[in-house]
């Protein structure tokens, strides 16, 4: 939590001296169409992250099984933590800096800055650095979405957005299914079999654009209802456009 914290502090800071702005332009304070947009973005990464999940069980003869062995002090700490990780990559990789990048280079091309340094930075947090097939599986898996969570930054001028996204997949794929860094959690594999040649192949282009897909989907559909997310005092950083034929490298508030 204290590097929460810190890094509110840095984004302020970085705000105040290079756009003469304050915390408010990443859009925190909660509306009714923001948090409309926290709930779709749990919603649909729950489902995408839930169905992958469960292609890689029934296309290896596997299953999933409760956990009876975890604890529910377990369970909360764990979810406490996946939403604090996620929270401090969010700040990073779509908060101040992408808010002033697309000043100074418009929407698009910030967009794609942040994608590929949100693709990079998980060569770490994955451990893959210097196995180069790993690395750039990792790559088009995080670098693709983190592209679509920019977007929703961008065109909804809130981060409530990409963190329902963000949490929402992290969460299902972390606590629920036990794949990540908190070991066996609420749900866990029933045999060690494991997807093999072309359904492993279906299952990882699943996870990989099926999310994205969807995001733009609902940001289509976010401007053909003309419902721009904001509130009086916050303009989006673009006009909510058709994702196809994307018009936002103009970033003028509305």
């Amino acid at each position: 939590m204290v590097g929460i914290i810190v890094e509110l502090i840095i984004s302020w800071l970085l705000l105040w001296f290079i756009s003469k702005k304050h915390l408010s332009v990443l859009g925190f304070k909660p509306t009714k169409n923001r948090v409309a947009n926290l709930g779709t973005g749990l919603l649909v990464a729950a489902s995408c992250c839930a169905i992958y999940q469960i292609m890689t069980t029934s296309f290896a003869n596997n299953s999933w099984t409760l956990n009876n062995q975890v604890s529910g002090n377990a369970i909360l700490e764990n979810s406490k933590s996946a939403l604090i990780s996620v929270l401090y990559e969010e700040l990073i990789f779509r908060g101040a800096l992408l808010y002033i990048a697309i000043r100074i280079v418009g929407a698009t091309k910030a967009c794609i800055l942040s994608a590929i340094c949100f693709g990079i930075y998980h060569w770490f947090t994955f451990n893959v650095f210097g196995n180069p097939f790993m690395m750039v599986m990792v790559f088009l898996m995080t670098a693709i979405v983190g592209f679509s969570w920019a977007l929703a930054f961008a065109k909804t001028g809130s981060l409530y957005l990409p963190i329902g996204l963000h949490f929402g997949w992290n969460y299902i794929q972390t606590v629920v299914f036990s794949n990540g860094y908190y070991g066996q959690q609420i749900l866990i594999r029933t045999n060690e079999n494991k997807t093999q040649g072309i359904l492993m192949w279906l299952a990882f282009l699943f996870q990989v654009f099926a999310l994205p897909l969807l995001t733009f989907r609902y940001l289509d559909w976010l401007s053909k209802k003309q419902k721009v997310l904001v509130d009086k005092e916050q303009q989006p950083l673009t006009r909510v456009a058709p994702i196809v034929g994307l018009d936002i490298e103009n970033n003028q508030q509305r």
